[in-house]
């Protein structure tokens, strides 16, 4: 599986002239995910990395409850793209049949399967946990995120999700033409190496209700976003208690939620 492909392309500059030279370019295709025999979803996204997706999702669409539920996974290409069949436990494949008899539309936002307002609200298990990181490891991991973001080097298209450390060191990074799909592997890596979750999640992307709610499911005490989030993103993280950070950069960022009082919002420059 490539995650980007070089293509020929022309530079035309501001004299008119243009110039023929290459470019990495990434990869995008559809990947339909067959759950149990039935299909589920087809996502517009970086056809790799598709197991640790694989898991992801099934947990951030509550069709599992942990990796273990995920029996079996298999990725092949096709002639129109890639399919990837997934087969759960019998505990979980009652849910699996209510969600198809459910559904009326497909989206690409990361809510597949959802069809109704009312659908909109799914349960969230417990609380995050108080971040034990400061602001200096925040800015750490923000200064050096670039250097991990390889596909997005080559191509200028991918976005990125990071588990960062307590010292705000990067210990692992997902990309994907899909912002939603990076969260979606970075959570299945974790949940299948069993590992506790990050003292942090940075994502590359703007912050959505999504986004949020697949970091409540991930267990994450805090998320970091480079860009803004909407109204509905702060109030689902206010609602569950996630720590949440935006508009990120080197030189500042906003704190939108901070229920444990780590960035103490009550002390004004």
């Amino acid at each position: 599986m490539t995650s980007f492909r070089n293509e020929p392309i022309g530079i035309l500059r501001p004299d008119g002239v243009c110039a023929p030279g290459t470019r990495d370019i990434a990869i995008e295709a559809p990947v339909a995910i067959e759950v149990d025999g039935l299909g589920y979803a087809v996502m517009m996204m970086t056809p790799t990395d598709l197991t640790a997706f694989a898991i992801g999702f099934m947990l951030t669409e509550r069709l599992a409850d942990v990796p273990a539920d995920v029996i079996d996974i298999d990725p092949f290409e096709s002639p129109a793209g890639w399919i990837v069949r997934i087969a759960l436990a019998d505990n979980c494949r009652a849910r699996i049949h209510d969600r198809v008899r459910h559904r009326t539309s497909d989206t690409a936002c990361g809510l597949c399967g959802i069809a109704s307002l009312e659908q909109l609200i799914r349960p969230v298990t417990g609380r995050p946990p108080r971040p034990t990181v400061d602001a200096g490891a925040v800015f750490s991991a923000l200064g050096s995120l670039r250097a991990h973001q390889h596909l997005n080097a080559a191509t200028g298209a991918a976005h990125a999700a990071a588990a960062c450390s307590t010292a705000g060191g990067i210990v692992a990074l997902f990309e994907d033409v899909g912002r939603h799909n990076a969260l979606d592997k970075l959570i299945g890596d974790q949940a299948r190496n069993m590992g506790a979750p990050a003292a942090f999640t940075l994502v590359t992307s703007r912050i959505s209700f999504e986004m949020v709610d697949k970091a409540l499911v991930s267990g994450t005490p805090l998320l970091v976003g480079i860009s803004a989030p909407t109204s509905l993103a702060v109030d689902h993280a206010r609602a569950h208690g996630l720590t949440l950070l935006a508009l990120a950069r080197t030189d500042s960022l906003l704190v939108m939620n901070d229920p444990w009082k780590v960035f103490d919002v009550s002390r004004r420059a």
